[in-house]
């Protein structure tokens, strides 16, 4: 069987506060050509279950291939829970816990009675009130990969608890990518950035938009939006892109608005390439690294 993982696309759809209306509005992600989908199971904020049912109808309209798509869930700690509202059951041990969400979410992604669910990639929604239960679920975690969870990663961390994961011998899987905000508060996480990157650590940014207006509005935005003929919101995602070993999530609710940004950034990478275009991405991407303190 092969279980090589769809790649992890440049923008993913981000399914945080969708509620009732995500089956919709994943379906119609996909259907504009999104590739990558990013949930949890985590009812408090997130319906898993009905991104399932998108992807689900989308495969038997043809729209898309279940190996052209890249399924992202989150295992949610009871912190980060609704206690009435869970995947598991809040008195189980954490082995437990961990286990019965995973069964879970590969419920809601099993598309054919035929072929066994997978989830290509498997995200510690943070790390646990200590390091000894961060390690625990995350050894739990490790006993699906590589047949049910192709790869792990983990969300809302500081940079010592992937350097822990990455570099203890007693760690076996290494985390494939860290989904962090990115605005002004943590400094654009530079530091935990760079660390990421000289690993082949793929960045998942969020918050990317709602988190940076006075990045939207600035100069560096602005001007290569107008010189590559783009939105405002393309030209950011272009530049968070541009700083390498990034991915973003994208969670508009407007149709023009998935087609634009999924357009638009390859609109700017041809343009990036061009020869009238080479030196002005070069200044912006320079100018835009300086202003949030990237070397």
């Amino acid at each position: 069987m092969d279980l090589k993982s769809a790649p992890m696309p440049k923008l993913l759809y981000g399914t945080a506060w969708k509620k009732d209306a995500t089956a919709d509005l994943v379906f119609l992600a996909l259907k504009t050509g999104f590739r990558g989908i990013d949930t949890a199971a985590q009812p408090r904020h997130y319906r898993e279950d009905l991104v399932g049912v998108a992807v689900k109808l989308a495969i038997s309209l043809n729209i898309v291939k279940r190996d052209d798509l890249f399924v992202q869930t989150k295992f949610t700690s009871v912190d980060g829970q609704d206690p009435n509202n869970l995947p598991y059951d809040l008195n189980a041990s954490l082995e437990e816990q961990v286990h019965s969400s995973v069964e879970s979410s590969l419920n809601n992604f099993r598309y054919s009675e035929f072929d066994a669910p997978y989830i290509d990639s498997l995200v510690l929604h943070s790390p646990l009130r200590t390091l000894s239960d961060t390690i625990k679920a995350w050894e739990t975690l490790e006993t699906y990969v590589p047949h049910k969870i192709r790869q792990l990663g983990i969300s809302n961390t500081p940079l010592e608890v992937v350097d822990y994961l990455n570099t203890s011998p007693d760690i076996n899987i290494r985390p494939t990518c860290v989904q962090n905000r990115f605005y002004p508060a943590t400094r654009w996480e530079v530091d935990l950035r760079a660390y990421c990157r000289e690993r082949g650590i793929t960045f998942q940014t969020f918050w990317t938009l709602s988190g940076n207006p006075q990045l939207l509005m600035s100069t560096n935005v602005h001007k290569l939006a107008t010189m590559a003929n783009v939105e405002l919101p393309v030209a950011l995602y272009a530049l968070v892109l541009g700083l390498e070993g990034t991915s973003i999530l994208d969670g508009t609710t407007n149709e023009i608005h998935m087609k634009g940004d999924l357009d638009g950034i390859d609109t700017v990478s041809a343009y990036a390439r061009s020869e009238n275009g080479q030196h002005v991405w070069s200044k912006c991407l320079r100018n835009f690294k300086k202003q949030i303190g990237e070397k």
